[in-house]
């Protein structure tokens, strides 16, 4: 059985991400653009344990960080790395980026968004394991099994955002369940932990609502705002300072 943390990991959502505002997502000037090096930089200089981001696959098989199938209208999984520019001259980052910089210091939720590298996913693993904690998530319920045939020792956790999805996650080889924060009751905190796993949950972008899921013993906290959960949780922050 898993005991709750009473203080829960603190995690930016790709991260930073702008906040909604007037219908559009904004972004505070001098703020970093999401699913890249220095919005993880930004998330752990506000005080945070780690970050989640996401990960796809180019044509020639490289992991490349981005959400969407597509990237200045190509699709990534059809266009070889050196043709996806983020902007002139500046390419996206890959997972042995994220890994190189930040495995020693952050906490990771690696969300993989498609099926068909998974060996690369677990060699760059290998090569560079993240000290300070890390599981591999996904929407999708085949990608995890795979990864668990390449790697029984792998921390996965089953991402889900509707209700009829959520069942799922007692019948995976998992590790964390990532329900979308609006899916999360006390009793489900409950039996997660009663199962020996840990809870995380997204994207949470509300003080009262980080507030109440810490209190109902949530194992991890995923915000856009890095800065809100340093607001938030201020003692927190402070005792993960190096």
């Amino acid at each position: 059985m898993v005991v709750a943390n009473s203080s829960p990991l603190l995690l930016g959502h790709r991260g930073f991400r702008p906040l909604p505002r007037a219908g559009v997502r904004w972004r505070r000037p001098g703020t970093p653009a999401e699913n890249t090096l220095a919005a993880f930089d930004y998330a752990m200089a506000n005080g945070c344990d780690g970050f989640e981001f996401d990960v796809r696959y180019t044509h020639d098989r490289r992991s490349v960080l981005c959400h969407d199938p597509k990237l200045r209208r190509k699709e990534v999984a059809a266009t070889a790395y050196a043709g996806l520019e983020r902007r002139r001259g500046y390419n996206l980052p890959c997972l042995e980026d994220v890994l190189a910089r930040f495995a020693a210091t952050a906490w990771l939720d690696i969300e993989l968004k498609a099926t068909g590298n998974e060996e690369a996913i677990v060699a760059a693993l290998r090569a560079h394991p993240p000290q300070r904690g890390y599981v591999v998530s996904s929407f999708l319920p085949d990608l995890l099994l795979r990864l668990h045939e390449l790697d029984r020792s792998l921390p996965l956790g089953y991402v889900c955002k509707h209700p009829q999805d959520a069942p799922l996650w007692t019948e995976l080889p998992i590790t964390c369940f990532i329900p979308h924060h609006t899916l999360v009751a006390r009793r489900l905190v409950d039996e997660v932990h009663s199962r020996g796993l840990r809870l995380l949950t997204w994207t949470v972008n509300a003080e009262r609502d980080l507030r109440r899921l810490a209190g109902w013993g949530v194992d991890g906290l995923i915000s856009d705002d890095p800065r809100l959960l340093a607001e938030t949780f201020p003692a927190e922050m402070a005792a993960s300072a190096p």
